[in-house]
């Protein structure tokens, strides 16, 4: 299968073996000249890195980013960004550095604090639209989707809480979307960036709402997951597995334009407190609200299985599907299992309730209710009543 592929949804991707090597051609496509390649820790001097370097003429490399990125991350980069003049960002890692590369674009021609573009109603509207910088966006991971993304995701330190932050010219103009970038991801960031994909389809697909284009992707988004997903984790040098999981991760973020659900809502606080790995905590709170949503979801399961091509297409045998495929990748049963107690539970209830990501939920969710989901994730009781 010839792999290489322009494509113009929901923004211009490069799809395909080999295309970091027009890096250069992505910038002048973007209108960047002087740009600022942003990537996190781990992959700073990295042979990708270098080599995006060589090919932009030695531009600059700002790589303090961490796993869960704070405001500090942000504030760096910004003033490495000014200092060096540049134009525009050249964003190349997992979601963590593609979401702080897309703020350091958004910020640097802001003169307004981060916090007041939240996505919270109009606020985007804030914004000095014609100051945003351009972004090329290179994936290596397959997960997030934020190289498809018109938001980015950063934690308040003080608050303990993740900042959804928008805009909608934060999508980035050029995305390269190279499967060879992710061929040296070890099996368990492979899984947790794979399932980050396949629950931001699936939460996608119940948020209620007429949406038929991001049902529609949400369906072929999951069935590249359970097809793709356990190939790509047992052969990290399956370049069509590679290919097809970028795919999807970059189909779920379009899909969650409908919004999300209690999955995400529930995420989003555990990993500000207990800075755990977002598509793993995804993954492992994934059956819980299943459960939960069970009277809400019962009649969009169907569909799903069958794009799955499951023998059992009720709620339980969809639900038995989930935690089987979850043991085949080792991904962990419960929350305590990735270090989490039960001593914040109230505080990570009212949180998720609070998340933006609970409003799309199929049913209607209290803090009392997410809270209650939280304390089963932790135990593993997957006897939740409805």
């Amino acid at each position: 299968m010839d792999l290489k592929r322009n494509w113009n949804y929901p923004t211009t991707i490069w799809a395909g073996p080999g295309r970091l090597g027009e890096v250069r051609e992505a910038c002048a496509a973007a209108r960047i000249g002087k740009p600022l390649i942003v990537t996190d820790r781990g992959l700073a001097g990295n042979a990708m890195i270098e080599r995006a370097r060589k090919l932009l003429k030695d531009a600059p490399v700002f790589s303090d980013v961490q796993g869960n990125p704070v405001k500090a991350n942000l504030d760096a980069g910004l003033a490495v960004y000014k200092e060096g003049n540049h134009d525009g960002v050249v964003a190349i890692g997992g979601g963590s550095a593609l979401d702080v590369g897309k703020l350091i674009a958004f910020m640097a021609g802001q003169k307004r604090p981060v916090w007041d573009f939240e996505d919270i109603g109009d606020w985007w509207t804030r914004a000095d639209a014609d100051a945003i910088a351009p972004v090329v966006a290179i994936p290596t991971t397959a997960g997030t989707g934020s190289e498809v993304g018109r938001a980015s995701v950063i934690t308040h330190t003080e608050s303990h809480e993740k900042k959804i932050i928008f805009h909608p010219k934060m999508m980035p103009r050029v995305v390269i979307s190279d499967p060879e970038l992710t061929v040296g991801l070890p099996p368990h960031v492979t899984v947790a960036t794979g399932m980050d994909a396949f629950v931001h389809c699936f939460e996608a697909y119940c948020a209620p709402g007429f949406h038929p284009l991001a049902d529609g992707i949400a369906l072929e988004g999951m069935r590249l997951v359970k097809d793709y997903l356990p190939r790509a984790a047992e052969n990290g040098a399956d370049i069509e597995a590679r290919a097809m999981m970028l795919a999807a991760a970059s189909m779920g973020a379009t899909a969650f334009q409908k919004g999300l659900g209690a999955v995400h809502a529930l995420a989003h606080p555990v990993g500000a407190t207990y800075d755990t790995h977002h598509g793993m905590t995804n993954a492992v709170i994934l059956p819980y609200v299943i459960v939960f949503n069970k009277e809400a979801i019962s009649g969009r399961v169907g569909a799903i299985a069958r794009a799955l091509d499951l023998g059992d297409q009720s709620h339980g045998g969809f639900l038995a599907w989930v935690v089987d495929f979850r043991r085949r990748l080792k991904v962990p049963a419960t929350l305590r299992e990735l270090g989490v107690g039960e001593d914040k539970a109230e505080a990570i209830g009212a949180a998720a309730a609070a998340d933006p990501s609970a409003g799309s939920n199929p049913r209607p969710v209290t803090a009392a209710d997410c809270e209650r989901i939280f304390r089963a994730a932790v135990k593993g009781d997957l006897t939740l009543s409805p």
